[in-house]
């Protein structure tokens, strides 16, 4: 599935980035930090019955000149395109979701990653899983534990499954399993079109937004903001309007929004669904 090219100097300054551009791994350690820091992590459009269109250029208006984030689809479309930009090849692949799951359950497909050769290596690169987004590429040939700027993660495999889990409070957690066949547009298209309109998926019926920041991540789930710092207990506060929501959408996650009585009518959904 080939990409088509992007404004790579238009995406450096949404995201912040100033640095060289390279297919080097510390470039692209650098861009991921950089982009998950700059464009959060959120599920507006299908939580508020928005379409949802993950062609690169939709993903590109959206993201780099529209002040939005987005999901997994839209968030990896976007850094395959710059990845490929730089002349690294990337395959997109799918991963079964597995954070905060009982053991035993094999979910559908349902979440977008990459898989990047670097510098002859294979790198897991993975911009969009939310609240446990990897802020660095993760190496594919090591099962040892890779410390990021937010946690340690690693690698697991058994066969030709692979799962990734992610360290919390000492214990490694398992956030998805995958494996390294090829995905299609048609793919993602059909994943996207499930995930963004089914009523089973929990995008359509929760507002989610996160963002990482150097001094830990932050997320919303409906009216509820927590702050994860890197040490010491969570921070917790509740909103009590759309107004509130409006200004942490904007002021925390960077996310802007219509300025149309129609957007504040679809707000309103979050305090009168009763989640």
């Amino acid at each position: 599935m080939a990409t088509t090219a992007i404004d790579l100097q238009a995406y450096c300054r949404r995201i912040g980035y100033k640095g060289r551009l390279s297919a080097e791994p510390d470039t692209v350690k650098a861009l991921v930090v950089q982009h998950t820091h700059a464009i959060s992590f959120e599920n507006l459009n299908p939580f508020l019955g928005w379409p949802v269109d993950i062609s690169l250029a939709a993903v590109e208006r959206k993201l780099v000149h529209g002040g939005r984030g987005g999901y997994c689809y839209e968030q990896n479309t976007l850094f395959r395109a710059v990845l490929e930009s730089l002349g690294i090849a990337v395959i997109g692949l799918a991963a079964r979701v597995l954070w905060q799951r009982p053991a035993g359950t094999t979910p559908a497909q349902s979440h977008m990653m990459l898989r990047a050769e670097i510098e002859g290596i294979p790198y897991l690169v993975d911009v969009g899983f939310g609240i446990q987004t990897p802020t660095w590429p993760l190496r594919l040939d090591t099962e040892k534990p890779q410390t990021t700027p937010h946690g340690r993660y690693r690698k697991l495999q058994q066969g030709g499954e692979y799962w990734v889990e992610v360290e919390i409070s000492g214990e490694w957690k398992p956030i998805y399993s995958f494996d390294l066949q090829q995905q299609s547009a048609g793919d993602y298209k059909m994943f996207n079109w499930y995930c963004s309109t089914h009523p089973d998926s929990h995008f359509t019926t929760d507002l989610i937004a996160t963002r990482p920041t150097t001094g830990g991540r932050y997320t919303l789930r409906n009216n509820n903001l927590i702050f994860y710092p890197h040490s010491g207990p969570k921070r917790e506060s509740a909103l009590a309007s759309v107004d509130e929501l409006r200004e942490v959408l904007l002021q925390t996650f960077d996310i802007n929004l219509p300025d149309t009585p129609e957007t504040e009518r679809d707000l309103e959904k979050v305090f009168t669904s009763g989640k």
